[in-house]
């Protein structure tokens, strides 16, 4: 492996911190290292552009389902969004202008992809082995966040299929959909947005349903000209909106922190339902059989219609088996295709960057999360894994912008980073007692809330049956806690 590290003397370059991944948090992270003037610090990127999920999703109607104005960094507003909910090309344009805009893009070491992260005990630095060489480092930021590894089910008979077939995070632009019969298999975020899209091109669409969706109205209405000048000429209706929109989901999340609050929303939900489907048999099938917000909330204003389309059925039932290029439901219902589309998500609860990281001990984070639940402390730092801080890890999803969210979680980190720097410390890891006392706190106070006790079966739920992913209390109680990074949490070894 060819050392990256080599002057032109021979010394090995030792990096202060090292980020891996330049999406949403990873851009985040390099533009707040950049603006509080802290040096020597690299950030690779496997792909040819930044963008993380907004570059690898751009299936048909691919879009955010939180507006505009939240869904941007706090230092880096835009009035250029041209709908309340801005769509994948415009989000990840965004993401390019202000990677540009702030000087990250020409730091960024493209298509080199990490291959393995180990802790050296005994020089107290991270030994990072990528695709176009070996780096030291004495931090890492690990920005490779929970949407990347995308699934597809293994399902008896599949290697017999005939036809295309692809992921909706891997979609397939050259296959012409146009008078072909078409699975697809799922029915959550990512289906919901492109079924409506494909629908019209279908000769047949086939909607395999596991589980029905709580599916909400989208209040989204595009944004003219006129608008845009006006945000531009007056920064305070952005301000004021971003704070509007903010108000509005601090609200959303106490319904999910307390269920009791969010009976009445269930009912009119029900009632809403039949407003929009006509049919009896259709409409219990898409009725959810678990509380509101227990599984992620969806918003769309045309799926329904979609699925009322003459050329659309919905078979209420996951597929179990295929055979050549009929694909054959749990219920025991049929269906001839020419393509199947897996809308089957992402494997959220094994995230791929544990497969290449190690600790201290020499384990592997992946190995570790094979048995046991993933646990982190403030969903940043990690049992025996010193000087690492992971970005949207277990355990503080909230119902909010992911940048919003990102950015806080970049704050603290940047803060224990520059605190690092200043007090001279080789070697910081979060306190066992710490970790542990916070965890249980987090899934005691877990219990109560909507994804827990819901009645669904969500991907926030474990192979163990524990919640890994979402945060018991406000985005605010977080971002408090999120505020300072405070050194009496970590143990720690001065130079």
């Amino acid at each position: 492996m060819a050392n990256r590290n080599k002057r032109a003397n021979g010394a090995e370059h030792i990096y202060d911190t090292f980020i891996v991944g330049a999406g949403i948090s990873g851009l985040a992270a390099a533009i707040t290292l950049n603006r509080t003037g802290y040096q020597n610090f690299k950030i690779i990127e496997q792909s040819d552009r930044v963008g993380g999920t907004w570059r690898e999703n751009t299936y048909p109607g691919c879009g955010c389902d939180v507006p505009s104005s939240l869904y941007s960094y706090s230092f880096a507003p835009s009035n250029q969004w041209s709908h309340l909910f801005s769509r994948q090309p415009e989000i990840l344009a965004y993401l390019e202008k202000v990677s540009d805009d702030f000087g990250i893009t020409p730091l960024i070491e493209f298509n080199n992809e990490l291959n393995e992260a180990r802790w050296d005990e005994q020089r107290h630095l991270w030994q990072l082995d990528t695709q176009q060489g070996r780096y030291l480092s004495k931090t890492v930021v690990f920005a490779t966040g929970p949407i990347t590894e995308s699934v597809i089910p293994d399902i008896p008979g599949l290697d017999t299929f005939g036809g295309e077939m692809f992921h909706s995070a891997r979609w397939n632009h050259d296959y012409d959909l146009t008078g072909k019969r078409i699975a697809v298999i799922g029915t959550g975020a990512s289906a919901i947005q492109f079924v409506p899209r494909i629908q019209p091109q279908a000769k047949e669409l086939h909607v395999f349903q596991r589980t029905a969706p709580w599916v909400l109205p989208k209040p989204d209405m595009e944004l003219g000209e006129t608008s845009k000048k006006l945000i531009s000429r007056y920064p305070a209706i952005q301000s004021s909106w971003r704070k509007a929109v903010a108000s509005s989901l601090n609200v959303v999340n106490f319904g999910l922190r307390n269920p009791a609050f969010l009976k009445p929303v269930n009912m009119a939900a029900r009632q809403l339902l039949k407003l929009q489907i006509r049919d009896p048999e259709l409409r219990r099938a898409v009725t959810p059989n678990f509380d509101i917000g227990c599984k992620r909330l969806l918003f769309a204003n045309d799926y329904y219609d979609a699925l009322q389309a003459d050329n659309t059925s919905l078979i209420p039932s996951g597929l179990v088996e295929v055979e050549g290029n009929t694909v054959i439901a749990a219920n025991g219902e049929r269906r001839e295709v020419d393509v199947i589309i897996w809308g089957t998500g992402f494997d959220v609860s094994h995230p791929p960057i544990g497969a290449k990281v190690f600790n201290a001990k020499g384990e592997r984070w992946a190995d570790l999360w094979k048995d046991s639940s993933p646990e982190a402390y403030l969903g940043t730092a990690l049992k025996d894994s010193p000087n690492a801080f992971l970005v949207l890890g277990p355990n503080v999803l909230v119902y909010d912008s992911f940048i919003r969210l990102a950015e806080a979680q970049i704050n603290y980190i940047v803060d224990g980073l520059w605190k690092i720097k200043k007090e001279g410390i080789s070697r910081l890891s979060i306190k066992p007692g710490v970790l542990k006392y916070h965890n249980q706190q987090v899934q005691k106070h877990l219990k109560t809330t909507v994804f827990n006790a819901g009645g669904c079966s969500s991907y926030y739920l474990d192979q163990n049956g524990r919640n890994f992913a979402a945060w018991p209390w406000s985005l605010g109680a977080l971002m408090r806690k999120l505020n300072t990074f405070s050194l009496k949490d970590y143990d720690s070894v001065a130079l």
